[in-house]
């Protein structure tokens, strides 16, 4: 066989994939795992999205392929939301597109805008598709250090995309409309296609609200933003990106030629969760924020020092002293069977953290959390 495409040679095997393949060997050998690694809701869809999509499933019009750019009650659905949640108008019709997940629009973004030799401002630590797309469409990524002083400027006269993810993954760290304000000005005057990733907008605590993007005014002149973990749906593959009406209709354009769409049924699931009261975001949020206690508090009485996180389901947390990121995720693994996420998996300047997420019931975590007590005591920095 002919060797791969020269691309694939670029980018590393997918960081939660090898995540599973440790929990799958693990479980194998009998040992009973408590994972704090793959950010992926472990309560059900709520029964009312079931049920749309129940009865949705029994139209023989959801049968056929659908719109690639989703179907127009869905997106109109979307808008909704946007104006109720944020305050921001949208045109269903221009700016609103439905994605199979948001992770495949942040992918196919890149082949709208990117061509060989351009670059793209990527966060570090981030989300790893951010890059990898990047570099699947030929393009570069230049990585901007989450630090008071990012020095990226040199590479601004090539740079066609600047990410950006708040409440962020994998930090935990929120950000503010004036934050969102300066990056719509340095958008502008750089002529830069700002993407937002928003999946956690609604995972937010202690009375902090997560703000879109989309509020800045004259952010749609220059910002798409993406989101989709909504109602513990993220099996169900269904999501959006909201925005510039030009960058949204590009990539609606791409996306026909690449894929066939969401499935109907699920979109019209979708609709029946968008419209619904926010009673079951908020019942969410207390479950998080009761794990996130939890966790949090756990690892302070270990000797940490973590703040209360504000937003995501994440915690991010320095490694004690003496050990890498990989070495004290094996360690934790080997010693207490709790799975946790290096953090140079989200970049080089993610060594020396971990993220641990809390999609555990209250119970496991609390074992989780003596579990590693046990396992490294009193830890110091």
């Amino acid at each position: 066989m002919k060797p791969q495409a020269k691309r694939m040679e670029t980018i590393p095997p997918y960081l939660f994939a090898r995540i599973e393949e440790k929990v799958a060997e693990a479980k194998a050998k009998g040992i009973d795992i408590i994972s704090l690694g793959i950010g992926d809701p472990d309560r059900p869809t709520p029964q009312f999205v079931i049920d749309a999509m129940i009865a949705a499933l029994d139209n023989p019009e959801n049968h056929q392929y659908p719109s690639s750019a989703g179907m127009l009650s869905f997106r109109q659905a979307v808008a909704d939301f946007y104006q109720r949640r944020f305050g921001v108008s949208l045109q269903a019709k221009d700016e609103v597109c439905t994605l199979i997940g948001s992770k495949e629009g942040i992918a196919n973004i890149h082949y709208c805008y990117v061509d060989p030799g351009d670059v793209v401002l990527v966060p570090d630590p981030g989300y790893p598709v951010y890059s990898t797309a990047t570099m699947l469409a030929g393009g570069e990524p230049y990585y901007m250090p989450l630090l008071a002083e990012n020095g990226f400027l040199p590479v601004l006269k090539r740079a066609k995309i600047l990410w950006l993810n708040y409440p962020n993954n994998p930090t935990g760290a929120v950000a503010n409309l004036d934050f969102f304000a300066k990056a719509v000005a340095f958008a502008k005057k750089h002529d830069l296609l700002i993407c937002h990733d928003n999946a956690y907008s609604e995972m937010t605590y202690d009375g902090y609200v997560a703000p879109s993007f989309l509020e800045v005014p004259g952010a749609k002149d220059c910002a798409i933003e993406f989101s989709s973990k909504f109602f513990n749906m993220t099996g169900w593959r269904l999501g959006f990106v909201v925005g510039n009406a030009q960058a949204v209709s590009t990539l609606a354009r791409y996306k026909s030629n690449v894929d066939s769409g969401a499935f109907q049924a699920v979109q019209y699931a979708g609709i029946a969760g968008l419209n619904q009261p926010d009673e079951t975001i908020e019942s969410l949020k207390a479950m998080y924020a009761a794990r996130r206690d939890i966790l949090i508090g756990g690892l302070n009485e270990m000797g940490w020092n973590l703040p209360m996180l504000k937003g995501t389901f994440y915690v991010w947390a320095p490694v004690p002293k003496g050990f890498t990121s990989a070495s004290f995720a094996e360690y934790v693994l080997d010693k207490a069977a709790v799975i946790i996420t290096p953090g140079n998996g989200y970049g080089a300047c993610g060594e020396g953290y971990f993220r641990a997420t809390l999609t555990l019931e209250e119970d496991r975590m609390r074992e989780a959390i003596e579990r590693l007590k046990k396992a490294l005591g009193k830890v110091s920095f």
